[in-house]
Parts: C-alpha cells; structure tokens; sequence
C-alpha cells in the first residue's frame, strides 16, 4: 500500500465506527469481541490499517497495545507485506514472529501468524521449548508489561468457528478479538461493523453483477457437424467475450488487458488431468506459455509460469489456468471472466464469494460507460449452480430479459447525476494540483532549508499577581528558547496542516493530504531524516507564508477543477433506449406479461434482496401492468431507478436538480410515446417537483418534433387518470385538472 492510496467514504465511515465500537468494549468489563464484516473487493485491509494507525494515535488514557494477526493459506504474509509499506512513516511496528525483540510483541507491534503454524499442539511456535521462545510465554511477557493484546483474525470464515480456533483465541486471550470477513463466523460477538455491497458498488469498487453464461439459451447445435464438447463451447464463449471486452476497455481509452480465470477441477487417481487437455484447447486457440499470453498458477513449483506482474493492469497474459488454491486472497483486479468445468462427481457446485471475489474488482476503482464493463463474466458447464449464503442473492445473475427484436429506437435525452463524493474533504485529486500550485507561485525558488533553528518557546520566572483578575499577560522575567524535537516537531508539523484546511473539514484525509502534498513537491522519499528536514522547513517562520499561498491555491485550484461536479446533472452521451439485455438475479420472478419489451419480463420476490436498480411491483404497479396489458398498445417498458442505463428527466428538489426516473414507458401503435409514473395517496401529494420537471421536459421535447405526453398516473375508483400541466396540483376531493387515460 503506498501512502497515496486515499479510504473511500464507506472505508472512512467503517474504520471511525471500529474505532468508537473497539474503544467501549476496551472499557468494558471482560474479553470481547467486534466483528468487521466487509464485501470482497471492499479494501477490509486497508480498512483494518487506517483503524489500528487511527486506535493508537493521540491516546490520552495511557493504554498501550500489541498487535496479533492471524490468517490462512499465505494471506498472513500478504498482509505483512501490504502493512509494512502502509506503515513505514507511522509507529507501527510489522513482525513475524521470528522478529521479535526479547521474546515479546513490542508496543505498537503487529505479529502476523499462519493459521496452520499455531493450530496445533505441536507446532513450532506452540509447544515448549528450552528457550521458552512459543507464542504462550511470548503473551505472558506482552502482557506482563502492561500492554492490551488485540487479536485480528483475517478471513475468519475460515477458521474463527473451529473448536480449535475458540481454544486458541481463549489461550491467547485478548482484550479484544477482531473477526474480519466477508463471513463472519463467531456467534458470540459483543459489537458488529459491517460494510454494504451496495456502498462498495456504489464507490465503483466493484463489478456491479456477474452473468452466467451470457447468451447460451439462443445456442443452436448443429447436428450435421460433430459438435463441440460442453467444455469447449465454454472455453471458445469465454475467450470470445475477453476479445470483446478489450475492444470495449480500448474504446473507453483504458490500457487495462482483462484476464481470463481457468479453474481447474481437483485431480482424481486414475483421471487424465484436466490441465492438459485445456492447455491442448488454448494452443489451438493461439494462448500459449510461450508466446507469453498463458499464465499457470498451480501449487507445484514446475507450474507456475508467467506470473510476474500478471496483476498489472497493462500485463500481457490474457488467459490464467489455477486451482482452488489461490481463490482465498490472491488479487488481480484485471480478472474479469471466469471459467468453472464440470467437476468428475456428478454434483452441484456451490459458488462462494471467494472464488467469485477474483473477478468482483474493478481494476481502475471505477465503472465505465459501457455498462458491460461492470459486469463479472462466469463461463462453465456444470449442470447447476447453488449460491453460497456468503454471497448476496443480489450479486449473481441467473436470468435474462432481452428486448424484442421488432423494436425501434426511440433515441430519448436522458440525464444522470454525475458522483461527486468529495464536497467537505480533499480527495487524492489535490496531489498533482498543490504540485501544480507550487510551480507556478515558484515555491522551491523561494523557500529556504537554510532556516533558523525552530525552537519552543518557554515562559522563564513568569508570575500572576492577581488570580482573581483577568491579566493581559503574565508578568515573565524572560523566556527560554529549546530546539523542538522530532515528537514535538511532528506535532507542529501536523498543526500546521490542520491550520490550513479551511474550507475543508479538518479530519485526518484533508491533513494528511496536505502533509503528502508538501513531501510531495519536494520530491522526499521514505527517509525518516528528510521528512524531519522538510516539517523543520516548512514550520520555519522566513518559509510559512509561501508555504500557506501554495496551499491556498491548490485548495482553489481543487475547487474549480473537482468542485464543479458537485450536484451536477448531467445529460447521457448518447440518445437513450431500451436496453437490449437486462440481467436478473435469484431475488427476481419470471411474469407472463405478453406486451412487455423486454421478453421475459421479472419482477422482485415480495420481501427478497436488497432494493437497488429495481424494486418489487407495488400493488398500483400490478394494477398498471396489467391494465397495459389489456390495451391497445404495441409495448410498454417498466423502467429502472439508477444511472445512466435507465431513463430519467431532471426536475428540482429541494433546490438540487436530481434525475427522475419515471415508472413506465409505453409505446403506442401511433408513435406516441407515454412517460407515466404511478402515485396514489400520500405519494400523489408530494409528486409536485417530479410532474413539473416531466411536464417541462415533454414540452421541450415535442417542440424538437418528438411526440411525447404523459404524467403522473393514479387510479381513482377504477379509472386511470394522470396530470401533464406544467403546475401540478393534487386534491384528491378534485380531479378536475387530471385528464382520463386511455389507449
């Protein structure tokens, strides 16, 4: 992790209710437990070192803590390596347990152990030996010294419900114990801080679905030919929509290559290996070892080629084979297509998040305009697939809809809003501009580490004669000067930057951007010594001034060039129509509506899932549906509530203009076409903004010669009425302003 990488405002929200839910239960009577639940692909990592740096800064009650951090597979010592670099500027300390000073954790010292090094009686860091060197007397000591011992245990659906793992955790017997996972397993947690797959998508960390073998029900066998194998078939799909993907990355002008996941089936005795009849497959194909476009990640140490680099974006490896070995923590956010075979036993395989989480990231932390880009791809020849609790039934696509073939565009503007999440704080984008700023109010030029001495100003023989009177200043015989120390040049350093936030709240990201800004522009490295020199410098009184007007600019220069995103509402790029496919997931029910555009049409389960793009037909809805149903209309279209793939018009809200997207879509046989947004009761009252907005935006638009009408909609004893004037009003006793619907 470099000291770059800026939490995204649910990692900033998770890591400061664990710190406020870690500090009651350390007062609290008795070991305990906090449960961190986090989606794959979401930063838990990241999260957990912002909150440990967060837990031990500016501590005034004196508590002093050591750190143990378990994990399985390799995933201790990814998390070691990723710490370490997170940590090299702050007080905390990484180790393994070789490392220890004095048999003991230090403070401030995170130990990190393989699970598999300490389940055991007598593994090496257990049992006894001469030098009383096992991980018991190693605690003994770290608590004898006066220090909590907190435990984080890393993907803790692994291992944290074990009855072995509850025996360790009560040998080692921390303050408290941290259970970090997407699956959380101890039932005995005293506080829960959990993460939303929606909020991680949201922030555009993850894909926002993963389609199962996109298009297979429209494929035709051809019996005259000897057909393709199942396997086959799925390789040649898989390998077709990587070459598509590319394209479609190389058109949004992304250098990212997509990676395409093989996972092998376990081996059985007496079984030809699958590996070598893929590999057979892919050389036909063009993918081999040797032209540099195969990777092979398997546990012998023969096979594993062309791994280097293989998570960068812009690596040359297409195609990956592994096994089940590498789903737990091995990241590659590339990864965007996923082939599963058919495994040797006849039975169902049941998919995890895990193993999905390889193809979950977004590997520019964004989502892109082609909306295909979103989407985490799953080729495979099983013959059914079960859906792991751990993974939301929001998350997979089963089925499809596709729009009918006899559609004609209806090329409607449409807008969406355009995300500015960084309204209060400064974000990652102030880097390059405080270097910008830098250069043109040509502060290296200026500034001088040929400094005076930055000292601390001391109050020499100083006396109040009257404590009872308010003193304009205490009378002092003198003062005494005292070069500051690293501590307390620190502290100031940090002051400073605090000083100079404003308009910015003064929370820790802005800080410490404009700390890194000013390590930055003065091109300083990882030296403890330099930065030293820098913050001597930057607090030096003859540099301040340049030093703040450089700050004051960038701060400027962040609010025209990010700021003006800000509530923005933006028109789509292209003309809006019915999607072509839409994918559903297990939370959605096929309906027989014959006048629907999209074939099959699906509606939520009552009560299922999670509302985000959709949401459950309400009772009005049905009633609308099935009233289109019976008239005499070509189609009708039941929108979408969210981004750019479905329809919305602008209206204002509260003084902010927001999208509006209207329910329904109706296309009639004349070339009309209806916007209709069903309301009855209270929500009929307060339609007022979004009527209006639509109104004005038919009005708009059937001036540029389309033919629209429409409005909201209710159903008022058993006729259809809606309003389309451009002043909405609503009285329930008097319709008189709602015109009759039919069709």
């Amino acid at each position: 992790m470099d000291k770059n990488i800026y939490l995204k405002i649910y990692q900033d929200n998770a890591v400061v209710k664990l710190k406020r839910e870690v500090n009651e239960l350390l007062d609290a009577e008795g070991d305990k437990v906090c449960i961190f639940k986090s989606p794959t692909g979401s930063g838990k990592t990241l999260m957990i070192a912002e909150f440990l740096k967060s837990l031990i800064d500016s501590r005034i009650d004196g508590k002093k803590f050591s750190f143990i951090w378990i994990a399985v597979n390799k995933l201790h010592d990814q998390s070691y390596e990723k710490l370490k670099k997170y940590y090299w500027y702050i007080g905390l300390k990484c180790s393994h347990f070789n490392d220890l000073d004095d048999r003991r954790i230090g403070n401030n010292e995170i130990i990190f152990l393989n699970w598999a090094s300490i389940n055991k009686k007598d593994n090496l860091y257990v049992r006894a030996n001469e030098r009383d060197n096992n991980l018991s007397s190693v605690i003994t000591r770290t608590k004898a010294e006066g220090r909590i011992i907190i435990l984080i245990i890393d993907e803790s659906h692994h291992t944290a419900n074990s009855e072995k793992s509850k025996e360790l955790i009560q040998d080692i017997g921390p303050k408290i114990t941290i259970e970090v996972s997407a699956t959380p397993q101890l039932n005995n947690a005293n506080r829960i801080v959990e993460v939303e797959l929606k909020e991680v998508k949201d922030e555009e960390m993850i894909k926002k679905e993963i389609i199962i073998n996109p298009g297979f029900e429209n494929y035709i066998v051809d019996k005259k030919k000897k057909d393709k194998s199942a396997d086959e078939l799925v390789l040649e799909s898989a390998l077709k929509k990587r070459f598509e993907l590319h394209k479609k990355l190389e058109a949004e002008g992304s250098s990212v290559n997509p990676l395409l996941l093989i996972q092998l089936p376990d081996a059985m005795q007496g079984i030809a290996d699958k590996k070598d009849e893929i590999i057979s497959i892919l050389k036909k194909k063009g993918y081999t070892t040797d032209n540099g476009l195969l990777a092979i990640y398997l546990s012998d140490k023969d096979n594993k080629i062309n791994l280097v680099n293989i998570e960068k974006n812009e690596n040359e490896v297409e195609v990956m084979i592994f096994k089940q070995a590498i789903a737990l923590g091995w990241d590659c956010p590339r990864a965007s297509i996923l082939v599963l075979f058919r495994q040797w036993r006849e039975e169902n395989i049941t998919f995890s998040i895990q193993t999905l989480g390889r193809i979950m990231r977004m590997p520019e932390h964004k989502h892109y305009g082609d909306q295909d880009l979103n989407v985490g791809y799953v080729f495979t020849s099983l013959q059914d697939i079960n859906v792991a609790e751990d993974l939301s039934r929001d998350y997979i696509t089963t089925y499809t809809g596709y729009r009918i073939k006899d559609y004609k565009n209806l090329d409607l503007l449409s807008y969406h809003s355009k995300r500015f999440r960084e309204e209060t704080r400064l974000s990652s984008d102030f880097i390059p501009l405080f270097v910008e700023a830098g250069k043109k109010l040509k502060l290296k030029e200026k500034f001088s580490f040929k400094h005076s001495i930055l000292k601390t100003r001391l109050i020499a023989s100083g006396h109040i004669v009257n404590p009872d009177k308010e003193a304009v200043s205490i009378e002092k015989k003198g003062t005494l000067d005292i070069p500051k120390n690293e501590v307390e040049l620190q502290n100031a350093f940090d002051m400073f930057a605090r000083n100079n936030c404003a308009p910015f709240a003064p929370e820790s990201r802005s800080i410490e951007r404009i700390k890194y800004g000013i390590y930055t522009i003065f091109e300083a490295t990882r030296d403890e010594d330099e930065w030293t020199k820098i913050q001597a410098a930057v607090l030096a009184e003859e540099n301040q001034q340049i030093m703040i007007d450089t700050i004051n600019l960038a701060k400027e220069m962040y609010q025209e060039e990010v700021g003006k995103g800000k509530n923005e509402l933006v028109k789509n790029e292209e003309a809006w129509n019915v999607p072509k496919v839409i994918n559903y997931t297990l939370s959605f029910v096929k309906k027989d509506y014959k006048k629907s555009v999209i074939q099959p049409y699906y509606t939520r389960k009552s009560g299922v899932g999670t509302v985000n793009l959709f949401e459950e037909d309400s009772d009005l809805e049905v009633d609308f549906i099935e009233y289109l149903e019976k008239s005499k209309i070509e189609w009708w279209f039941k929108n979408g509530k969210s981004d750019a793939t479905y329809f919305a018009v602008p209206h204002f809200e509260h003084g902010v203009e927001k999208p509006f997207y209207v329910d329904f879509i109706v296309k009639q046989k004349d070339g009309h076409i209806g916007l209709f947004d069903t309301k009855g009761g209270l929500t009929a009252e307060t339609a007022k903004s979004r009527s209006e907005g639509l109104a004005k935006y038919i009005a708009e638009q059937n001036k540029k010669g389309k033919k629209l009408y429409g409005g909201i909609v209710l159903k008022e004893k058993n006729s259809w009425r809606y309003h389309d004037g451009l002043k909405y009003e609503y009285n329930p006793n008097n319709l008189k302003d709602w015109k009759f619907l039919e069709f």
